[in-house]
């Protein structure tokens, strides 16, 4: 297998944690989007939409979606289960996993990228330049703040996001929550709840790849 990873970059390190967490060693070739390694022929070669992570996998599909790299990993390294199991337990992790998707995930991209002015022309990912737009970065702050309350109320009283493990749910939540940083919405003690799973995610060796 091939990793093609970017240190710096959200998608790719939850992918790094989940390879990580199932004790994986594949091939990794490192693509600064800072230096745009990831629009040069080469790379679009292996992935034509210019986004990382991408996985190669031993036949030699690339897979460029999270949870695509996730759902075969799992599938040919079940152990340990990072996707729950049985029906309710997957379908729970999948579930919180599109949450911190779409209501963390999103809203913090939104507001870096159309208030970053080395961003300016590309506010989205991918290979076609669009336009910042000012006034999603602000309705993106409102939205990471409600999805920090959403993760309070849920992390009160429970060690993890979906199941009572350690899952995908928690590497995605954990990796989000982090990257805030960049727009100045860290994780503290106003939300103590999530500040205790975050702490408690953040010490994992996987965290820290």
């Amino acid at each position: 297998m091939i990793f093609y990873d970017c240190a710096t970059a959200p998608s790719p390190r939850r992918a790094r944690m989940f390879i990580a967490e199932k004790g994986l060693t594949p091939e990794t070739r490192e693509i600064s989007i800072a230096a745009g390694e990831q629009l040069v022929p080469e790379f679009l070669a292996v992935n034509p939409r210019a986004t990382v992570p991408v996985l190669v996998t031993r036949d030699g599909t690339a897979l460029t979606e999270n949870l695509a790299i996730a759902t075969y990993l799992e599938e040919s390294h079940p152990h340990p289960p990072l996707m729950g199991e049985g029906a309710e337990e997957k379908a729970a992790v999948m579930m919180w996993t599109a949450i911190c998707e779409t209501q963390g995930g999103q809203p913090i991209a939104e507001t870096l990228r159309n208030s970053n002015p080395h961003m300016r022309g590309r506010a989205l990912p991918g290979p076609v330049d669009y336009d910042q737009i000012p006034e999603l970065a602000e309705r993106g702050r409102a939205r990471v703040a409600q999805f920090y309350d959403l993760l309070e109320d849920r992390l009160t009283g429970r060690d993890f996001l979906a199941t009572d493990r350690f899952t995908l749910a928690d590497i995605t939540g954990y990796v989000f929550c982090d990257f805030a940083r960049v727009i100045r919405m860290r994780v503290d003690d106003t939300h103590p709840a999530l500040k205790r799973w975050y702490d408690a995610i953040g010490a994992r060796p996987s965290a820290a790849l």
